[in-house]
C-alpha cells in the first residue's frame, strides 16, 4: 500500500530515504498503532508526528519475553556479525539487561 499524499512523501524525502518517508506518511494517514523504524533520523521525524514506534530490537525483546527466541544475545550478535546491522554498544547492553541476559 502506498501513501496517498505524495506531497508529504516528497517533503519527508528531503531528510529520509524513500522507504522511510513512505512508511511515515502511510503511518500518519492510516493512524497505525505502531511503525517499524530503526534509523535514528526516521525515528526523530516519526516522533515529531507523534507516531508510536519500535525497531528490530524492540521486536526481538518482545519475542524473547514471549518465548519465541531463546537468546536475545544470539539474535543481536547475528544481526551485528552476519548482516552488518549497526547496534550501539549502550543499546546492545541495555536490551540484554531488559531481558536479564546481562
Amino acid at each position: 500500500m502506498a501513501p496517498a499524499n505524495e506531497s508529504v512523501v516528497k517533503l519527508l524525502k528531503r531528510d529520509l530515504h524513500k522507504g522511510e518517508a513512505e512508511t511515515i506518511a502511510l503511518a500518519v494517514e492510516q493512524h497505525l498503532d505502531v511503525v517499524l523504524l530503526d534509523e535514528s533520523e526516521a525515528r526523530k521525524v516519526a516522533k515529531l508526528y507523534g507516531l508510536p514506534m519500535t525497531g528490530i530490537i524492540g521486536i526481538l525483546i518482545r519475542a524473547k519475553f514471549e518465548g519465541k527466541i531463546s537468546s536475545l544475545r544470539k539474535e543481536l550478535d547475528k544481526l551485528r556479525n552476519e548482516t552488518g546491522f549497526w547496534i550501539d554498544d549502550e543499546l546492545y547492553h541495555k536490551a540484554l539487561h531488559v531481558v536479564a541476559e546481562e
